[in-house]
């Protein structure tokens, strides 16, 4: 722990590093998380981008925390399904398969231009203009490929190579045509005249102007979704965070109509009357528990979504509703997408959970900005009715659940995660090592995790072979991950101690990094 003027956690030197250079210049938390939501779309091109969406749990000083809801909104009209170019890729992560569908057809409204526009009248205090210099600055001196960039650009391929313009943005500087390879510098000039464009011109250059009109006259003559109607009407909501107290730590996370945040308050629910801290981390009764719960908040989630939302009806945390299903756990105890998180304190109390994604992007990029647009009627675990299916012009249900949690001694932790449907399990657990067996954020953040998807538990290598044995005759379908993997998540998390000391973890499992000022 060291007594600094702020900390950053997320998901690449370039992006903490945008972050820390706002913050030496006198900005603050805010000003700080919208220079790294700029360079992230600039180092971290396959998980943010200016044509996704996401959320941000915002907490000035003592003032009660609010969750900026900025994420995508499905199109006011349902075109022929014909006429729609809207098409499967299959993403390899080398251990496991993952179907995606791209295309214009694929792409909801976006969020984040108008998001990021709102925070910046709302809670900070330095001119766009230097904000954006960070991003601008590296998105025109060229960001250096690294391990973990190589890796998920060589998954997510087939989108890359969808386009001329999608490849652009990882195109190898000494290989055209081919994706950069690890450790070589890609520059995108274009993303930065695309930055300092908006900043100039403000969101109605997208939402109103020529740059939301290309958007839509690309979707009208080439299978898209999205009209001018869809761009002008969009509207970010300020929504009151969803609170849980566990054990003597009190939650704030995303409120409906995500589904999030409500599930992991489902789960620590559940989990919160079997006392984990009273047993071994990492033990048979520990993790027997952990997977119990996750199988019952699953099962809760497909008795419910049918994608009318009804997972996200805050009944779900009625007593009646939680005991019937504490119940179950209580008699079960046989063994005892593209998605980036910035999280961020300063030294003046306020702390930024920042969570974007613009899904794995549908191969469209907005012609001389650099800005791909999101796939986000293309992800599964979005659309649980089917695709094609969904409401029309509502916010997308999602798993983004950027949160902040205080404890019982008082400190702060500001805690998000990627990770598709991996999220809520990512930050369950991150918050079950802090709380019920009060790791270090570093050793909570790092520890071994296990996720249920469907009948199978997925966990990484790390606990007993006894414990293994264990979670496979109660579960029967186990997978072992050789080690930690970006499935898992990247629960990037910053902590302030009630005497101001900061912590923090970049998440290893997505190329994390903390950077202190």
């Amino acid at each position: 722990m060291s007594r600094r003027r702020g900390i950053v956690a997320a998901g690449h030197d370039v992006t903490a590093g945008a972050a820390i250079e706002v913050l030496r210049a006198g900005g603050n938390a805010f000003d700080a998380a919208l220079a790294a939501l700029f360079a992230s779309c600039v180092a971290e091109p396959v998980l943010a981008s200016l044509g996704g969406g996401g959320f941000l749990m915002a907490r000035s000083g003592d003032s009660p925390p609010v969750l900026y809801d900025f994420f995508v909104q499905t199109p006011k009209q349902r075109p022929p399904l014909e006429s729609l170019d809207f098409y499967p890729i299959v993403a390899d992560f080398g251990t496991a398969q993952q179907e995606f569908h791209i295309g214009m057809g694929s792409s909801a409204t976006p969020g984040a231009i108008k998001g990021l526009f709102a925070v910046h009248r709302d809670l900070c205090r330095m001119p766009l203009r230097e904000i954006i210099q960070p991003a601008c600055e590296a998105a025109r001196d060229g960001v250096r490929v690294n391990a973990f960039q190589h890796y998920i650009s060589d998954i997510v391929s087939p989108i890359i190579r969808s386009s001329p313009e999608a490849l652009a943005l990882h195109e190898s500087p000494l290989r055209p045509g081919e994706i950069a390879a690890e450790d070589e510098q890609v520059r995108n000039p274009d993303m930065a005249d695309g930055f300092d464009v908006l900043a100039q011109e403000g969101e109605s250059l997208f939402y109103r102007g020529e740059m939301g009109r290309l958007l839509t006259d690309a979707c009208r003559e080439r299978g898209g979704c999205l009209t001018p109607a869809d761009l002008a009407d969009y509207r970010i909501e300020r929504r009151t965070p969803l609170t849980l107290n566990y054990h003597d730590a009190h939650l704030y996370t995303n409120p409906p109509p995500s589904v999030g945040g409500i599930l992991i308050a489902f789960t620590l629910a559940l989990l919160e009357p079997e006392k984990l801290g009273n047993h071994a981390s990492n033990s048979i009764p520990h993790l027997g528990r952990v997977g119990q719960a996750m199988k019952l908040t699953q099962a809760l989630r497909r008795s419910r979504d049918s994608g009318s939302g009804e997972v996200a009806d805050p009944a779900i945390l009625d007593e009646a509703m939680l005991d019937s299903y504490r119940q179950v756990m209580a008699e079960h105890h046989t063994f005892s997408r593209g998605t980036t998180q910035i999280s961020i304190a300063d030294d003046e109390g306020n702390t930024a959970s920042m969570t974007l994604s613009n899904g794995e992007g549908s191969g469209y990029v907005i012609p001389g900005c650099g800005i791909m647009i999101n796939n986000m009627l293309g992800e599964e675990d979005l659309n649980p009715g089917g695709f094609h299916r969904w409401p029309l012009d509502r916010r997308i249900a999602s798993m983004m659940s950027p949160s902040l949690l205080t404890t019982g001694n008082g400190d702060t932790i500001v805690l998000g995660s990627g990770g598709s449907n991996r999220i809520r399990s990512a930050i369950m657990q991150v918050l079950i090592n802090l709380v019920d067996f009060g790791m270090s954020i570093e050793q909570a953040v790092e520890q071994p995790r296990m996720h249920l998807e469907g009948e199978l538990l997925n966990i990484e290598a790390g606990p007993s072979d006894e414990v293994i044995r264990s979670l496979q005759e109660g579960f029967g379908k186990l997978h072992l991950w050789p080690g930690k993997n970006l499935f898992f998540g990247g629960a990037h998390t910053v902590m302030r101690g009630v005497g101001g000391e900061l912590s923090g973890c970049g998440d290893s499992r997505r190329g994390g990094v903390c950077r202190y000022l």
